[in-house]
């Protein structure tokens, strides 16, 4: 059970849904789906397997339903001509999945290896990407991690995220309170904040936690970021998978072209860069820079 060890919050929040509507696949073409499939691949980066079909049925019937839109075809020609609506789907379509604290094994190389090694660092400075930020867990975990291992340092930590839905949700930095456990104590005790009344089934970050990040839409699929490094630490989680080969190579040289010569770049467990020769593994699926001859 989760300890009551939170202060408390006013009220007046908002809780989100999401609504679970399905639609028969059979609805959505051969054609219509090649449609798609090649403009969230455009737009994203995102590549829809012939298996995501169900999923992008899925998705997308909530939004057709909202519109009253009858057909794929017609909804696809909406999306073509208002780009309002082409940045919802885009939402739609991201999968979210996270929580904080996600790969221990990476936590526990970054604090007892990295961190200790930077501690003596003049500069008491340190810049970090959090590419793929989702709801946030991540960037506040790592925000967590870095106060508490580096107190009166200057963090800055960029959290960015192609859906504009989930940033906003991040930005806010309020959680289910069953999502506290993820959370070590001696964390959850020193930066989280508990609702009170009506909210007490809700957490929150504290405003000094909250103050290290910010957060930005960036697009990973464009050739440009609207941010510029170098940073000491890049995590790209669990977000590569759904590129093809070549766009993969791409974002990669992007991510390395904005790393510290001396910095980390984290990915997902189920990742890899083997088949990149500017990079050596350092740890748990954790990658840096190869020294220039």
């Amino acid at each position: 059970m989760v300890q009551d060890r939170f202060s408390n919050l006013s009220a007046g929040w908002k809780a989100c849904a999401t609504p679970k509507m399905n639609m028969d696949t059979t609805l959505l073409s051969t054609k219509e789906f090649r449609l798609f499939q090649k403009l969230v691949q455009h737009e994203a980066g995102i590549f829809l397997s012939d298996q995501k079909r169900a999923l992008l049925v899925g998705r997308l019937a909530p939004r057709m339903r909202a519109l009253e839109v009858a057909s794929f075809g017609a909804y696809f020609d909406r999306v073509s001509a208002d780009r309002e609506e082409l940045v919802r789907m885009i939402d739609s379509i991201c999968t979210n999945e996270t929580h904080f604290f996600r790969e221990p094994r990476q936590f526990a190389f970054l604090e007892q290896q990295v961190l200790p090694a930077w501690r003596d660092r003049p500069s008491k400075r340190i810049r970090v990407w959090s590419a793929g930020c989702s709801t946030g867990e991540e960037p506040y975990s790592i925000a967590m991690s870095l106060a508490w291992h580096l107190p009166n340092w200057s963090i800055e930590i960029v959290a960015s995220d192609l859906s504009t839905k989930v940033l906003s949700r991040a930005a806010a930095g309020i959680w289910p309170i069953d999502r506290a456990e993820q959370i070590p104590a001696h964390y959850r005790r020193a930066f989280m904040l508990r609702g009170r009344a009506a909210q007490d089934a809700k957490m929150a970050a504290r405003p000094e936690i909250a103050s290290l990040i910010r957060f930005e839409r960036i697009n990973l699929s464009h050739a440009s970021y609207p941010i510029s490094g170098p940073f000491d630490l890049i995590f790209c989680r669990n977000v590569l998978i759904y590129f093809d080969a070549p766009s993969k190579r791409q974002v990669v040289d992007r991510l390395l072209d904005r790393l510290d010569p001396q910095g980390f770049l984290f990915l997902g467990h189920s990742e890899s860069l083997h088949f990149h020769d500017r990079v050596r593994s350092a740890g748990p699926t954790v990658y840096a820079l190869k020294e220039q001859a």
